[in-house]
C-alpha cells in the first residue's frame, strides 16, 4: 500500500491504561503508513495513557481526543487494542461502549486484537458473528453467542478480530484492505 492509499481517512483507536504497547503502536504506525489518520481516544482525559508491555509497564503515549468528546461520525473505522487491563476497564465504561455501538450502528469497520473482543462483548455486537481473540477469551464470547476461530484474522463482514501481537501485520492488513475498498 502506498503512503496516500487510505489519504482521508480517519481511524479512531479506543483505549486506556493497561493497552498493550504493540497492539496500539503496531497498527497505528501501519495504518499511518498507508495515509490514514489515527487517532488515540481515551476516557476522561487528554494527556497520556499508559501501556503494558508484554510483561510489565510500558511506554505513555499521547491521546488525541478525549472518549466525551469522541464522534464516531468523526471516523471511517474503529481499533480496539488489548492487553487484558485496558478492556476489561473499557467494557464497564458506558462512553466506551456507546462510542463502539455508534461505529456498527454506523457500519463502520470494527476491528479488535487479542483481548480487545472483551468489550464488544459489552456492546453486545458478537452473537452469531465469528470472531478469534486471545484463546482465554474463547469461552466469554461463544457465552455471548459468538462463533471463536483460531486464526491470525477472522474477518465478519465488517468486524475484523486477531489473537495476540504476532497476528498484527495481517491484523491491519484486513483493515486497511477494507478501508481502501470502501473509500
Amino acid at each position: 500500500m502506498s503512503s496516500s492509499d487510505l489519504a482521508g481517512c480517519r481511524v479512531a483507536i479506543l483505549a486506556t491504561d493497561g493497552f498493550e504497547q504493540s497492539e496500539l503502536i503496531g497498527p497505528k504506525r501501519l495504518l499511518e503508513q498507508a495515509g490514514a489518520q489515527a487517532d488515540v481516544i481515551a476516557p476522561g482525559r487528554a494527556g497520556r495513557i499508559m501501556s503494558w508491555d508484554k510483561t510489565d509497564w510500558g511506554d505513555e503515549i499521547d491521546v488525541d481526543v478525549a472518549l466525551e468528546d469522541a464522534q464516531a461520525s468523526d471516523y471511517d473505522a474503529l481499533v480496539l487494542p488489548g492487553g487484558a487491563m485496558n478492556p476489561d476497564k473499557l467494557r464497564t465504561q458506558q462512553a466506551a461502549i456507546a462510542l463502539v455501538q455508534a461505529f456498527a450502528e454506523a457500519d463502520k469497520p470494527i476491528a479488535a486484537i487479542c483481548h480487545g473482543p472483551w468489550t464488544l462483548i459489552n456492546a453486545e455486537l458478537v452473537r452469531d458473528r465469528r470472531l478469534t481473540s486471545w484463546p482465554s477469551l474463547r469461552k466469554d464470547l461463544e457465552n455471548a453467542g459468538a462463533h471463536w476461530q483460531d486464526a491470525a484474522v477472522v474477518r465478519d463482514g465488517r468486524l475484523i478480530t486477531s489473537r495476540n501481537p504476532g497476528d498484527i501485520p495481517a491484523f491491519t492488513g484486513a483493515l486497511i484492505e477494507l478501508l481502501g475498498a470502501t473509500g
